[in-house]
């Protein structure tokens, strides 16, 4: 498909810059794929389409403060975007010998990045020192710190919202109730919808809920310049327990439904079975770079919980394939008239 078919406009104000309170108050489109049906509901109406049996998958990476401002030697200030700790000697053995103890190598992105060459020195606040390794293909920058940079993020890090938020936003609302795995940049945001008491009665319809680790980058917000076939995603990390595995594994032997919420875990779901190569999704740690887009036959999910993305981004073109180019482009156009709230803090959908 050609990079057009993913393009539309959307009105400045229609960003949602604050979200919904309580948080299942935000709005919810169901959108049927065998009818093509669309329907306007209220996020805590969640429950009316699921059913008993159910496995609702849910990310539980937890977003940290990777927003860092620094120093060069000669004082100038340089801003830097924490992208993932390196933690494997597979990443690249050199420079994992150059650091290797825990949080010391990091790879991150710098505002006036060729003003830091090689080499070049950062000094941050609480007295924490890097120096740039080396300058990946991409652009990133491979840093090495004085120390251990877990300690000193609460301290010296800032939560690193998405550009399109202009408004100052609560830690709080830019994280998941249920967040536990600290590492990601970018909050999973399907999940914001959900309160602990909407979970509990789902859990209590017997709807069960399981969970797994993706630790969202900033490529998330990266749109696709080029031809969609010539876009190179950025690397993620996905962790998928042992009892995550088993679960969703029986729901698919048995003929229940998977209902994934939002595009990363897809795409974790997607990544561990296409790795496990068995029929079934793989337990354990992983690395993806899976660009889904149409066509694209899905294994794992049965339905999805999303936001509203980007236009040309590769979290639409996700849910293109997985609701049907013409469907989504249908709903997103019914949404801009209905005036949902878009992208991270916005409203969601339900496809299934």
């Amino acid at each position: 498909m050609d990079l057009q078919d993913f393009d539309y406009h959307l009105p400045p104000e229609l960003i949602a810059q604050s979200g919904a309170e309580p948080r299942d108050a935000s709005r919810l489109m169901v959108v049927r794929r065998t009818s093509g049906e669309i329907e306007h509901r209220i996020f805590r109406d969640l429950p009316q389409y699921l059913r008993k049996g159910d496995v609702l998958v849910l990310n539980q990476s937890k977003v940290i403060p990777a927003r860092l401002f620094a120093r060069k030697p000669t004082g100038a200030k340089i801003e830097v975007l924490l992208v993932r700790e390196i933690t494997s000697p597979a990443f690249g053995s050199p420079l994992y010998k150059a650091g290797g103890a825990k949080g010391v190598l990091w790879e991150a992105l710098l505002r006036h990045a060729h003003k830091v060459p090689v080499g070049g020195k950062l000094m941050f606040e609480d007295g924490l020192e890097a120096v740039v390794l080396s300058i990946e293909a991409d652009g990133t920058r491979i840093l090495r710190f004085s120390d251990s940079v877990w300690p000193h993020l609460d301290k010296i890090g800032h939560t690193p919202l998405p550009p399109y938020i202009e408004l100052e936003v609560e830690a709080r609302r830019y994280q998941t109730t249920f967040a536990r795995d600290p590492g990601s940049v970018a909050a999973p945001t399907a999940g914001l919808h959900f309160t602990p008491e909407l979970l509990a009665r789902l859990r209590e319809m017997g709807v069960e809920t399981a969970y797994l680790t993706l630790h969202v980058g900033p490529g998330t917000f990266k749109p696709v310049k080029a031809n969609i076939e010539d876009h190179q995603m950025h690397t993620e990390s996905y962790q998928i327990t042992a009892e995550t595995a088993e679960a969703i594994s029986r729901a698919k032997s048995e003929g229940r439904r998977v209902i994934a919420v939002g595009t990363t875990t897809v795409r974790a779901l997607e990544s561990a079975w296409q790795e496990a190569d068995s029929g079934q999704v793989g337990q354990g740690a992983g690395e993806t770079q899976i660009f889904i887009h149409p066509p694209y036959e899905f294994k794992v999910p049965d339905a999805l919980i999303t936001n509203f993305h980007l236009p040309k981004s590769t979290l639409l073109m996700l849910v293109a394939a997985f609701g049907g180019h013409d469907l989504i482009t249908h709903a997103y156009r019914e949404a801009i008239e209905k005036r949902y709230r878009f992208y991270s803090l916005g409203d969601a959908m339900l496809i299934f």
